[in-house]
């Protein structure tokens, strides 16, 4: 496996989770921030070695195997980007990166010690589920923060963008995971919402909102 091929069965993984009937040359092409004939090139040599499955007009899915392998790069990323916050007090927005890079390395045996040395975390730096060694995953019962209505309120317990800046925004709004948080209000023009957090409001956008997840808690 290329780091180039690693890369595609874990976008496509993650693409799957929209485009569940299949993933198209397009989207992809997106993801990969590359040329539609590029991704062409690569579904082929990854449909040869039997990592995914294509089929005109349909898109392309991942194969048992391929699923399997997306799973583990996964672990990997998520292992690394936990370690680079608990261990090397790295921020939660600076991991992203170094943990693409770390992600590819081929030691299995690096990974299961590393897991154990961290103590089998269940999740990363943004909440996102690390599977385990077997490829399972605990799942919570979340949903995106811009789907609650007034008077609700959940906890915060990942975030569906984990860029550099989303994060950055985060902090500067001091939104993190755990916090308790409660809608105010929600603007029905433009999808804002009014939170309380502590005992002080914010206002934030329905893009922001949008990418938050809340285990919710109660109702009023």
């Amino acid at each position: 496996m290329t780091l180039s091929e690693e890369n595609y069965l874990k976008s496509i993984y993650h693409l799957e989770k929209r485009y569940s009937s299949g993933v198209s040359t397009n989207a992809l092409a997106e993801e990969m921030e590359t040329k539609a004939s590029s991704v062409t090139d690569m579904i082929k040599k990854l449909s040869d070695k039997n990592l995914v499955n294509y089929k005109k007009y349909q898109g392309v899915k991942l194969s048992e195997k391929g699923n399997a392998i997306a799973i583990q790069i996964i672990r990997k990323h998520r292992l690394w980007e936990y370690f680079l916050v608990e261990k090397l007090d790295f921020n939660w927005d600076e991991v992203h990166e170094i943990a693409e890079q770390l992600e590819h390395i081929k030691s299995d045996e690096l990974i299961s010690k590393l897991d154990k040395f961290l103590e089998y975390p269940k999740r990363d730096p943004h909440g996102d589920p690390i599977p385990d060694a077997n490829g399972n995953f605990i799942n919570l019962n979340k949903k995106i923060l811009s789907d609650f209505e007034e008077g609700e309120q959940g906890v915060c317990v990942g975030v569906r963008d984990s860029s550099s800046e989303f994060l950055q925004y985060l902090d500067r709004n001091k939104i993190k995971l755990g916090k308790t948080i409660k809608i105010i209000e929600k603007e029905q023009f433009d999808g804002s919402m009014v939170l309380q957090m502590n005992n002080k409001e914010i206002t934030i956008s329905k893009v922001a909102a949008n990418n938050i997840y809340l285990k919710i808690i109660s109702f009023e």
